[in-house]
């Protein structure tokens, strides 16, 4: 470590001593590319808050580079796994989606989306086998009595290691396939009748026939995550703990839930204590661009420029698709900077420029930027929130189409469709959301509602973990229908005995009626006879 980080080191020590709140150690278990990248945002404001912040990464992780110089601490551990396994197994997923999944309907292209994740998680449990079976490392760990595990929910293994260590955990998550992880573990209430289910790019507004589309989305999602394949997970758990449970049982332990949304994305739809949203809080004010990218832009004039990548993962496309994309840029009069890794295409007009990397927050902020085309990551789309720049997405996998749809719900965005984009679509798109004002007044609107909120979503997300270390928990947040079983829950039992009673009652007052008609009948008869 340099001189200047364990200079900082030791500040932050001295400020930790002289603190009214004492100073407390956080666990990391992230997963890779933008969710690291969100997650290092609350890493970093923890450790200027003189907390101690250990990341536990693989030895060959992608986008963790634990010899760069940094107050964060990592616990590297090795694996079975290369480098190259990793590189492959994301790549392979990342082709699969965008280019081999057909995307007609989502009857066709979720059922071959969950292959991928069980691939995912295959590689997953691997990586927490390596860690929990390291003796060496989990005495280590254990002897450092940390005060909280912070993990990104979508790759198990941080509950586990909380439960181990008896210590509080905090998840980061975005969204699971079909809101599963928050309304079977969170209890996060989400009605469908007006709650899209992920995947589905439906409105909070819809129609009945849309309202039976996203019925049937949900139905499917729930037997999704009934049948998933677990049993490895609650094999393992179950080894580690030395009694029986589940993947699903230790998740629900969780005492906080830090959403990487906010209502300037998301539908409104209830909440529960222990959920806390903080969408964008990696976001922060534009730096100055490097002199030769800050004069390409300024000699844009007055027509501005627009900013183009398609995030962390996709570096590049097919040639093709890279000719199609680039002759329609080439017809707009504004600049073009273009986040893109690969062979120059042949119609590369003279007002567009590539870039391995771009400083995409700075660009997003800087006064001539007229729109941004994204492949609509929740990271980048914070990022236009929160400058107030319109939108044109391009979504290829995951979350990125029901975002982009979000976006052209509120007025914000429009999409283009990747696998039938054309140069056509694209300079269409581009005309307009830059030359209709509507698109830059709704993307202000966002930014402004994104803007004037009470806490800083950052600040708000440090307190909660630094609240769940003071008070060793959050426990009180917790429903009381973390106890109930599913029956319970909907009140089916009391709904039973009810019904049971009333039917009782129906039938005692049914047959003493029956009686007594039958008694009144037969002394009717014998007056009569007599």
């Amino acid at each position: 470590m340099s001189k200047k980080w364990i200079s900082v080191l030791l500040l932050l020590q001295l400020s930790c001593y002289f603190s009214p709140t004492s100073c407390g150690k956080v666990l990391v278990w992230p997963t890779e590319y933008s969710h690291w990248l969100n997650m290092k945002a609350i890493l970093d404001e923890l450790v200027q808050r003189g907390h101690e912040v250990v990341v536990l990464t693989s030895s060959d992780s992608i986008f963790m580079d634990s010899n760069k110089s940094s107050a964060i601490k990592f616990e590297i551990y090795t694996t079975p796994l290369k480098k190259d396994d990793f590189l492959c197994l994301f790549e392979t997923m990342l082709n699969k989606w965008i280019y081999d999944l057909p995307k007609e309907t989502f009857w066709t292209y979720v059922p071959q989306m969950e292959k991928s994740f069980r691939k995912y998680y295959e590689i997953i449990i691997q990586l927490c086998r390596a860690v929990i079976l390291n003796k060496k490392l989990m005495t280590k760990l254990q002897e450092s009595r940390f005060d909280v595990v912070l993990a990104d929910a979508v790759g198990p293994c941080g509950e586990l290691l909380a439960e181990m260590f008896q210590i509080p955990f905090v998840y980061s998550l975005r969204f699971s396939m079909g809101f599963a992880f928050e309304k079977y573990i969170g209890e996060l209430p989400l009605p469908p009748s007006y709650i899209p289910v992920t995947m589905s790019q439906l409105r909070d507004k819809m129609t009945f026939m849309e309202r039976v589309k996203n019925m049937l989305y949900v139905l499917y999602f729930d037997l999704w995550f009934q049948v998933l394949d677990e049993k490895k997970w609650d094999q393992f758990y179950s080894e580690v703990l030395g009694r029986p449970t589940t993947l699903y049982e230790t998740m629900r332990k969780a005492d906080l839930w830090l959403i990487r949304t906010y209502w300037d994305l998301e539908y409104p739809h209830p909440l529960l204590p222990h959920f806390e949203f903080v969408g964008g809080l990696h976001c922060k004010p534009a730096k100055p661009l490097p002199k030769e990218m800050e004069e390409f832009a300024q000699s844009s004039g007055e027509n501005g420029i627009v900013v183009f990548s398609l995030g962390s993962m996709v570096k590049n496309v097919t040639e093709e698709r890279a000719n199609v994309i680039a002759s329609a840029l080439a017809q707009i009069p504004q600049k073009v900077i273009w986040r893109f890794d690969g062979k120059k295409p042949d119609t590369l007009g003279p007002n567009t420029r590539l870039y391995k990397w771009i400083p995409q927050n700075d660009l997003l902020g800087h006064p001539k930027t007229k729109a941004f085309i994204t492949h609509g990551g929740t990271n980048g789309i914070y990022e236009a929130i929160y400058h107030g720049i319109p939108m044109i997405g391009i979504p290829l996998f995951a979350d990125q189409a029901d975002n982009i749809s979000r976006m052209q719900a509120k007025g914000a965005g429009v999409i283009v469709d990747f696998q039938t984009i054309s140069s056509t679509d694209l300079l269409k798109a581009l005309k307009t959301v830059i030359y209709d004002p509507s698109y830059k007044e709704n993307a202000m609107k966002l930014s402004r509602i994104h803007h004037e909120q009470p806490m800083k979503p950052l600040d708000r997300a440090v307190f909660w973990i630094e609240f769940v270390m003071r008070h060793k928990g959050a426990k009180h947040l917790r429903p009381a229908s973390y106890n109930l079983n599913w029956f319970q829950y909907h009140s089916l039992d009391v709904i039973g005995f009810l019904l049971a009673c009333v039917t009782t009652a129906v039938f005692v007052t049914t047959k003493f009626c029956l009686f007594c008609c039958h008694k009144f009948a037969k002394t009717g008869r014998k007056e009569k006879s007599q």
